[in-house]
């Protein structure tokens, strides 16, 4: 049933598309526009032998939810990564608030390939699933991003799928528009386990969102508790 219903994720917006572009409209000027966080786009941590990560992607690539970039995916991802394989780990981040997978091919993905990466994270898929991206064209942007990193990566490099949020648990959607944009979520996230299948890439589910400071004041991004839980998560996933 659960696949019968992805599958009718955007005739379901078409034939809803009054009530569902109400809703939008209306969740837009409520939710507030929060900016991405403060600080560097590169740096490295302490340590020995260097292990160089970038992370690709949208809004929480970029650490929207939090003031200071130090508190965001990539930096904490940097020093969960260095505390585990004790070893220097230099990072940078190449994301912007609002893209597309189509967008991070054409605009991100050459900030991401100008230095050899070890590990590379993409975050995509939410702005997709907001403008309800075609699950063909999805699979090839993704997996475009992906040849291009993997192929500029050494022996033993990785890509880092992490999995669309299911936006059919946000309390900030109202439904019906939170039940097709879960449906929606959903369907992306199966097109990148398909992609994740190949040699040196990885699907990491998102965690679940719990706890003080978990959501930003706009209820939707995640907070400085929500970044360092999934920081370290994808570290233990990295360096187990």
């Amino acid at each position: 049933m659960g696949g019968v219903r992805v599958r009718l994720s955007r005739p379901a917006a078409v034939l809803m598309a009054p009530v569902l572009l109400g809703q939008g409209v209306r969740v837009r000027r409520r939710i507030p526009v929060l900016p991405e966080a403060d600080g560097p786009r590169a740096g490295s941590t302490a340590g020995g032998t260097p292990l160089a990560l970038v992370v690709l992607g949208e809004s929480t690539a970029a650490g929207v939810g939090v003031a200071r970039i130090e508190d965001g995916l990539g930096t904490r991802l940097a020093h969960e990564l260095a505390a585990r394989v004790g070893r220097r780990v230099d990072w940078r981040v190449s994301a912007r608030a609002g893209s597309t997978a189509r967008r991070a091919r054409a605009d991100l993905l050459p900030a991401a390939l100008a230095e050899p990466s070890d590990i590379a994270v993409i975050v995509l898929g939410v702005n997709d699933t907001l403008g309800l991206t075609g699950r063909g064209a999805w699979r090839r942007d993704v997996a475009a991003i992906v040849a291009a990193l993997r192929a500029a990566q050494p022996p033993g490099g990785r890509v880092v799928l992490t999995g669309v949020p299911d936006l059919g648990t946000f309390p900030a959607l109202p439904r019906p528009l939170r039940t097709v944009l879960g449906w929606h979520s959903r369907a992306l996230d199966r097109e990148l386990r398909t992609i994740a299948r190949a040699p040196g890439v990885l699907h990491a589910a998102v965690p679940a969102v719990s706890g003080v400071d978990a959501l930003a004041t706009d209820g939707f991004h995640p907070g400085a508790t929500s970044y360092r839980e999934w920081a370290a998560d994808l570290a233990l996933r990295l360096a187990p």
